[in-house]
């Protein structure tokens, strides 16, 4: 596993993508702060820029340097997708219109150990052209996908991986909103 945490880290500053497994399924990811890298992902998937992505972070801690507020739900053992209205230090084309992004305290150890090796946010968005089913293993991810990415994280690849995070909403006014 650490031989290809610093593959991926190679990969990430030099404004690279990768496919990789998270602790809900096969992603495309990248740099979470560098614009350039996130809009290879909106090229891969052909998804336009006004739809948001998520990125994940290792920890609270982590998370308190890109955002002002920690809820309870940050923490849950189930994943737990939080938009924000106030992210700061994420790449600007990562913001929904409304100016909120979507961050999750990710639950896998390779990525909590990838994203405290890199120390910094890195995206994830499922492994499919936008509108397609998302692959619930890596067999099922189109040629396409692993043909535009920059590196293939070479784990887990046979494991089924089919686990949706909730996803809720903080509200300008405080107040949580569930999405999923």
């Amino acid at each position: 596993m650490i031989d290809e945490i610093f593959k991926v880290i190679k990969v990430l500053k030099n404004g690279g993508t990768i496919l990789y497994p998270t602790d809900t399924i096969w992603g495309i990811g990248c740099d979470a702060t560098n614009e350039q890298a996130v809009s290879k992902i909106f090229d891969i998937k052909k998804r336009v820029e006004s739809k948001a992505l998520i990125s994940l972070v290792e920890d609270k801690n982590h998370l308190l340097k890109i955002t002002n507020k920690v809820p309870e739900e940050a923490d849950r053992k189930k994943p737990t997708t939080i938009i924000y209205n106030n992210i700061s230090g994420l790449a600007s084309n990562l913001k929904a219109q409304n100016g909120s992004a979507a961050v999750r305290i990710v639950q896998d150890n390779f990525c909590q150990k990838l994203i405290k090796k890199f120390k910094k946010p890195i995206i994830s968005t499922s492994a499919n052209i936008s509108g397609k089913n998302s692959p619930t293993q890596f067999s099922e991810i189109s040629e396409e996908i692993k043909n535009n990415v920059d590196y293939i994280v070479n784990l887990r690849k046979n494991e089924i991986m089919n686990i949706s995070s909730s996803i809720i909403k903080i509200n300008k006014d405080g107040s949580i909103q569930k999405i999923r």
